[in-house]
């Protein structure tokens, strides 16, 4: 490591399903016992980013449990010590983070990465993918909103600058292959009978080479290395559990890193891919078209650089677009149109593109979000994590040293 160069200490989380405050309290107890500071939290879905109880409507869990995680509602104000970046699942509350399709704020202190995103954090790149895969609505548009298509990942692929980090819900299919296979039968033995992971995540994995891959989704702890042809370039592999007392949900690593500061960062890569894609963006269920998508991306970049240089490269501010969740009065209003979130016109009027988010390609009228459909295989954790006896405060070290396989 060079003299000027110092380590990032990053916390990566599984599945947050509304416990935040405990994942912030676990990282707190962590810092006082080892007298040290975690840089960063990434959060790879489940966030579960409820504001009110309006949001509840959009949340992917079955009904019975919508007024416990009421009761802890994410978004409240409260103390955020840690920058948080987190992509989206397959239980969030979609409304809120369809006004944030291209990324941005969610709360103080809190970056959704978007549908698909890439930014940076000092000198580190991070990217992501929200939702899981579905074979039936992958090449469909977003009549419905699916958590991610074939556009996301197409514009995705066209990233050509190294990614350091890379987070995604559910695993790329096959990186079992990668590590411990056996343990991981013997500790969920129905994982035999399915084929576990995303092709298209895969893709990504396979083309993208990012040192590190942190997933969620399966509610396990799995680690991998995947040894990408003869370049010698490795991806770590890290899936993790949900939060909750006992489980494996939580790990700290440390990232060779530039001095800070430390802050999130507009992508010129990204926000130039962006700019190119946005004019196919699928708003219907026929197949997104990627003929009229500029491929070479060069001057579209040095555009792009020009706008954000003027910006310092810092996001826009968060803007809120509802009330805060209040007890003593109740919301019960019909679900009103999504909104516009001023940070995403303000990125899209920095970018030269149209806001296509509520509106129709046909009849240019705006179109209203659907509400999540409500699964019944969703079991949530409602037990507060007692703090001063947390099983993974001892297993946070092992990561620090080489619990991930180099």
């Amino acid at each position: 490591m060079r003299s000027e160069d110092r380590e990032m200490k990053i916390a990566i989380e599984g599945c947050m399903h509304g416990d935040l405050d405990n994942v912030y309290k676990t990282i707190q107890h962590h810092e006082q016992i080892h007298n040290t500071k975690v840089d960063l939290l990434l959060c790879c879905g489940d966030f579960q980013a409820v504001r009110n109880e309006k949001d509840m409507d959009s949340l992917s869990v079955p009904i019975k449990y919508r007024d416990e995680v009421l009761l802890e509602v994410l978004l409240r104000p409260r103390s955020r010590p840690v920058p948080t970046i987190f992509i989206g699942g397959n239980h969030e509350a979609s409304n809120y983070l369809w006004e944030l399709y291209y990324g941005g704020w969610a709360a103080t202190n809190i970056y959704f990465l978007g549908y698909a995103g890439v930014v940076k954090f000092g000198n580190l790149r991070i990217g992501g993918l929200s939702g899981i895969y579905k074979r039936r609505d992958y090449r469909s548009g977003h009549y419905e909103r699916p958590p991610y298509n074939q556009s996301t990942i197409k514009s995705l692929m066209q990233l050509e600058e190294p990614l350091d980090i890379f987070l995604s819900h559910d695993w790329p299919v096959g990186i079992t292959d990668y590590g411990d296979a056996r343990t991981l039968i013997q500790q969920k033995p129905f994982f035999q009978e399915e084929q576990l992971g995303s092709k298209p995540a895969a893709q990504l994995l396979e083309k993208l080479k990012p040192r590190y891959w942190f997933s969620a989704h399966l509610h396990c702890k799995f680690a991998a290395a995947v040894q990408h042809g003869n370049d010698g370039s490795v991806t770590k592999f890290l899936a993790l559990d949900k939060c909750g007392p006992g489980k494996k949900f939580l790990q700290i690593i440390d990232i060779e890193s530039e001095p800070g500061p430390f802050e999130v960062l507009y992508d010129e890569e990204w926000l130039a891919i962006t700019r190119e894609f946005n004019s196919v963006f699928p708003l219907t269920q026929r197949p997104a078209s990627f003929s009229s998508a500029a491929m070479d991306i060069q001057e579209s970049r040095e555009w792009v650089r020009k706008k954000l240089e003027e910006r310092q490269f810092k996001p826009f501010e968060m803007v809120k677009t509802v009330p805060a969740y209040n007890p003593s009065q109740r919301i019960f209003d019909p679900i009103p149109e999504i909104p516009q979130n001023p940070q995403t016109v303000s990125l899209l009027e920095l970018l030269g593109l149209p806001y296509l988010l509520d509106s129709s390609p046909v009849t240019g009228e705006r179109t209203a979000i659907p509400a999540s459909p409500v699964g019944t295989e969703f079991q949530t954790y409602s037990e507060e994590i007692p703090i001063d006896d947390i099983d993974e405060i001892e297993d946070i070290p092992e990561v620090e040293g080489d619990n991930i396989p180099h």
